[in-house]
Formats: C-alpha cells, structure tokens, sequence
C-alpha cells in the first residue's frame, strides 16, 4: 500500500471539527491552575510502589460478586472487551485516529468508547497537574477506568501521552495482558512542533508551560509496542485500517 506523505494533514479533526478539543483548558494549561497546585492527599504515596505492590484492604472491605460476568455481558453486546491505548507525544495524532476509529465502530454496530487525556482533565483528573508523580496518578486513574470499560465488555480507546514505561506496564498488568494492545503513535518532536496544532510547544519553548514532554519533561519510547502507526509516513485511512485489523485479531469484532 502506498503511504501517504502529507505530514501536516493527520491532525486535520482538530482544524475541521473541533468541538472535542475546544474546551477552556487543554492539557498542559496555562490558564488558572490554582484548583491543581494544592499537595496530593497524604494517604497518596510519592512513588510506584503502591501501585505496584499489593494494596492491603482492611477486613472490612470486601469485594462483592455479582450473578452476571464478563462472558455474559459480551454475549450480549456480540463483542469483546478489550483496550486499545494510544501513547505518544502532543501531536502525533493519538486523538486524531481515535476519534476515526470510534466513530467508525459505531458505525458497525459496535459500542466502544473514548477516554481522552484532555478531555478526562475537566473532571476525573482535574484536580492534578504534570509532576511525575501526578503524571502517574494520572494514568494510574485512566487505567482504573479502562479495566472496568473492558469487564464491561466495551472497546476503550486510550489517547494518553502516557510517558513512563512503568504506568504503561501497570495498565497492560492492571487490564488484563490479552485485552490490552499498545499503540505507539510515532512521529519525532520536531514534526510535532511543526504540526503543533494547539500551540503548546511554542508555549513550552517560551517557558508559558512547564513539564511538557518532548521538551522539558522526558517521554520514554515503548520497548516492544502491540502495534506501531508511523503518522510522520502512514495516512490517517491506513492507521485506522491497521487497528481494525487489530481489533479483529483479538476477536473483538467480527
């Protein structure tokens, strides 16, 4: 298949339809973070190891069993639940495929839905910030959420920087190895910075935003992703043709 070379075009939701992305705060923001700047709760430990470790409930907290389980739940939506998770940097077009592919599962009959890391700032997460520590906190969250999405038997698109190896293998751990799928959007910082179609690396360059990844705060490179969609020489038809290929891999779609 012949690959698609307009590099500025993959982004191109952002600049036709933009409802999703025209919020008051995007994800690194930069205009009142008074509501984010107050300390992490003490109980909120300031490592991984809370995650990583097995967390000890008191006797008093039971996990209560229900009468209706996963396999049923997928019976009934004829599909199943799995995870697809979206990590790269701010403008290699995580968001920009996802929207695509969600809109076209629902086109199929299919029920899936979207968790976006802009998006889940306006609530879920809005009261954290871009520290590495809150950076974990944040993925540690999403992860949370997508692990109930897939038991409920839902196709979940993650679009989540999603920096640190570490939180990127919790959430594979957290939701389940054979319903998780890595996706690395690869594109290079400075196509980014050339696509930049929200203007934060030239915030970040001037110092209005700090701790943004690619430019002063790290992001580490998948080791052995699922799958890998080249944005810098893969158009947005062939990246969503790539994950429906995948999804019908782990047979969650017909």
């Amino acid at each position: 298949m012949k690959k698609n070379k307009s590099v500025p075009i993959l982004p191109e939701h952002r600049t036709q339809n933009t409802e999703h992305i025209s919020a008051p705060l995007p994800e690194h923001r930069t205009q009142n973070t008074e509501h984010i700047s107050a300390p992490l709760p003490e109980h909120r430990t300031r490592n991984t190891e809370h995650i990583s470790a097995s967390v000890h409930h008191p006797d008093s907290i039971i996990w209560s069993n229900g009468h209706v389980d996963r396999s049923q739940r997928e019976h009934l939506l004829g599909q199943k639940g799995i995870v697809l998770w979206l990590t790269g940097l701010s403008g290699s077009g995580k968001s920009t495929i996802a929207v695509e592919v969600e809109k076209r599962l629902v086109a199929i009959g299919k029920l899936c839905y979207r968790l976006d890391g802009d998006n889940l700032r306006h609530g879920l997460n809005s009261d954290l910030g871009f520290s590495a520590d809150e950076r974990r906190e944040n993925i540690r969250r999403v992860a949370e959420v997508a692990a109930l999405f897939a038991d409920a038997g839902l196709i979940t698109l993650v679009s989540f920087i999603a920096p640190y190896r570490d939180m990127r293998r919790f959430a594979r751990h957290r939701i389940g190895e054979d319903r998780f799928i890595e996706v690395y959007v690869k594109a290079s910082v400075e196509v980014c910075k050339k696509r930049d179609p929200k203007g934060l690396y030239k915030m970040a360059e001037s110092g209005e935003i700090d701790q943004f990844t690619g430019v002063n705060a790290p992001y580490e490179i998948p080791e052995n992703p699922d799958v890998i969609l080249d944005t810098e020489s893969t158009g947005l038809e062939q990246c969503v043709g790539v994950l429906f290929q995948e999804i019908r891999g782990r047979m969650a779609i017909e």
